[in-house]
């Protein structure tokens, strides 16, 4: 069975963190508009960080940093898994993430990460993925 997870306003980094703990666990999961999750602080910086990072490699040697929101979600859970020993590369295999809802998981029960949620954050300072990645040049 595979858990439905809408990352509309979930903080990016503990959605990751409790995506990737269930993976550990053995769960598929499945994650949909991505594009909507957010980054908690302020545009500048946040823009300025990931201009840095896609700055920083070369094509032929990396690191590479993604403009499409599904594939910087995936990353960012990657990041949370110990995705270079066995057990880590097969919770990486049981995640997918997606941009929207595909039509094969429309109509499905999503549920939603409560510690992750923005209604936690102290301030309003926060940027969405898929404004990010429109900033960095990803293509609709």
């Amino acid at each position: 069975m595979t858990t439905i997870i809408d990352a509309r306003n979930l903080v990016l980094g503990r959605m990751a963190s409790a995506v990737s703990q269930r993976a550990l666990l053995g769960e598929s999961i499945d994650i949909v508009n991505c594009e909507q999750a957010i980054i908690t602080g302020s545009k500048k910086d946040i823009m300025d960080k990931y201009v840095q990072r896609r700055k920083r490699g070369t094509p032929t040697t990396g690191p590479y940093t993604h403009r499409r929101p599904e594939m910087l979600v995936k990353r960012a859970i990657r990041g949370m898994l110990p995705y270079k020993k066995e057990r880590g590369r097969q919770a990486f295999s049981r995640i997918r993430c997606h941009r929207g809802v595909p039509k094969h998981l429309q109509g499905k029960e999503t549920e939603s990460i409560e510690e992750a949620d923005m209604k936690k954050l102290p301030l309003l300072k926060f940027m969405r993925i898929g404004e990010l990645c429109r900033n960095l040049g990803a293509k609709e």
